[in-house]
């Protein structure tokens, strides 16, 4: 009896990744993520010095006292890279998240109405879809003015469209399928149709876009913050000590330290959505399986 209750609780706290991360790159993935998932939430215990604070000296190289040295106003590049990931990070997030949420309600709804809905909300899209994104981006967040509120606004007006496309594709096909037309012939109405059953059965793809995302977000944040269109100082933010790095090129660890953090996270977030993306993929499902952990 006591050898089957030490199985089962054993069962219970066994952890193990989601299966459609549980391939070598996803795992990768998903530890770099989560490792700076927590550096974002414990930065402040993990920094050894306040990130706005002028108390050292100025353009201090490496040591053992500024571990990734200092910047041009004598603040320890370590701590600011440690705070970066809380602006960087959850903005993108925020961003990924809200696009997700616009561009799939209307995709949705135009895929799943048609006729006049469909070409309306299409059509905006494809107006923004007529410009490179960060180009849009940046006249966008110049014409609000720099702030990261307005680099919020202006990757969200810029995001959503791509979301509302595959939510539009793939509600034209899921409304035809007999599941559906059966809820409609049973009572349904259309939004309670296209909520309970069109919607989670395309949100798969969506979710793995939103992912990949991340890591776009990320940069095109670092991006308009470089460019003086985003943060501002004194706020620690990647894209800012990059700007920052820059103005003062012979010390090279200024830029080349936030360059790092924005380069892996953006790596992992491509990881983590390759691997969910191929786990959804019906062609190479078997492959992904036989890798699995």
């Amino acid at each position: 009896m006591s050898d089957v209750i030490e199985a089962v609780h054993a069962r219970k706290w066994k952890f193990r990744f989601p299966k459609a991360l549980r391939s070598p790159l996803g795992i990768i993935g998903v530890s770099i993520v989560g490792l700076w998932i927590v550096i974002a939430i414990v930065a402040p215990l993990m920094a050894p010095y306040d990130p706005l604070a002028q108390s050292f000296p100025r353009l201090h190289a490496p040591g053992s006292t500024n571990f990734l040295g200092t910047d041009a106003v004598g603040r320890d590049v370590f701590s600011r890279v440690l705070y970066g990931a809380r602006t960087s990070m959850v903005l993108a997030f925020v961003v990924v998240a809200c696009s997700m949420v616009i561009g799939t309600v209307l995709g949705a709804v135009a895929g799943y109405f048609g006729k006049v809905v469909d070409e309306v909300i299409m059509r905006i899209a494809d107006l923004v879809f007529a410009f490179p994104t960060i180009i849009l981006a940046m006249v966008i967040a110049a014409a609000l003015g720099p702030s990261l509120t307005n680099a919020f606004i202006a990757l969200l007006f810029v995001s959503w469209p791509s979301y509302a496309r595959v939510a539009r594709s793939l509600v034209i096909v899921a409304r035809q399928n007999d599941y559906v037309v059966a809820g409609r012939l049973l009572g349904s109405g259309s939004l309670t149709s296209l909520r309970r059953d069109v919607l989670p059965n395309v949100i798969s793809p969506i979710f793995v876009l939103a992912t990949l995302n991340v890591g776009a977000a990320i940069l095109d944040l670092a991006g308009l913050s470089f460019l003086g269109l985003g943060a501002i100082p004194p706020t620690p933010d990647w894209g800012l000590m990059i700007s920052e790095g820059v103005q003062q090129f012979s010390s090279w660890w200024i830029a080349l330290y936030p360059g790092l953090a924005i380069l892996t996270v953006v790596v992992a977030f491509n990881l983590m959505g390759d691997s969910l993306r191929d786990s959804l993929d019906p062609t190479i499902t078997k492959v992904v399986k036989e890798r699995a952990i």
